[in-house]
């Protein structure tokens, strides 16, 4: 049976369409849109939900393409940003989760297996983000500190 193209290059989902520019219909100005992102940044949303907040609410399609800045960078100069990175952060508290769910059913095997693998995740992307310089060099995962980290 003959495969169908479907114009998709990836397996799931939608994909951005290439064009990088604003569309044509869009009335924003570059300065309202900042404003909007540094006000959902102060009321604490992470980035990937101010983007969700912007398409959603303001119909803003893509922010990039309007203030030629990501979320993240526009929040980083309003220093909004939160200390630790976003995936860094959900990794911890899933960690957090996993580990307590763990003492109360020490015979979930396949539970452990799962905190292994999310605690090497941890600690392949804190050697990366302590590389880069957006976490502090001598950074190490100890699962007593994430759960005080979360906890914040």
């Amino acid at each position: 049976m003959a495969r169908i193209y479907s114009g998709k290059k990836g397996k799931h989902g939608s994909k951005k369409p290439p064009v990088k520019a604003a569309p044509k219909w869009f009335k924003m100005k570059k300065e309202e849109v900042e404003e909007l992102v540094i006000t959902l940044a102060k009321q604490k949303y992470p980035s990937a939900t101010i983007g969700t907040i912007l398409r959603d609410q303001y119909a803003i399609p893509n922010v990039k393409s309007v203030t030629s800045k990501s979320i993240a960078k526009i929040m980083k100069e309003s220093k909004l940003y939160p200390d630790f990175p976003e995936d860094m952060m959900n990794l911890l508290r899933k960690a957090v989760v996993l580990r307590q769910h763990l003492e109360r059913r020490k015979a979930d095997h396949h539970s452990q297996k799962g905190l292994q693998n999310l605690e090497s995740k941890i600690r392949r992307l804190g050697k990366y983000y302590s590389r880069t310089g957006a976490m502090p060099k001598d950074w190490k995962y100890d699962p007593e500190k994430a759960k005080l980290i979360v906890q914040k």
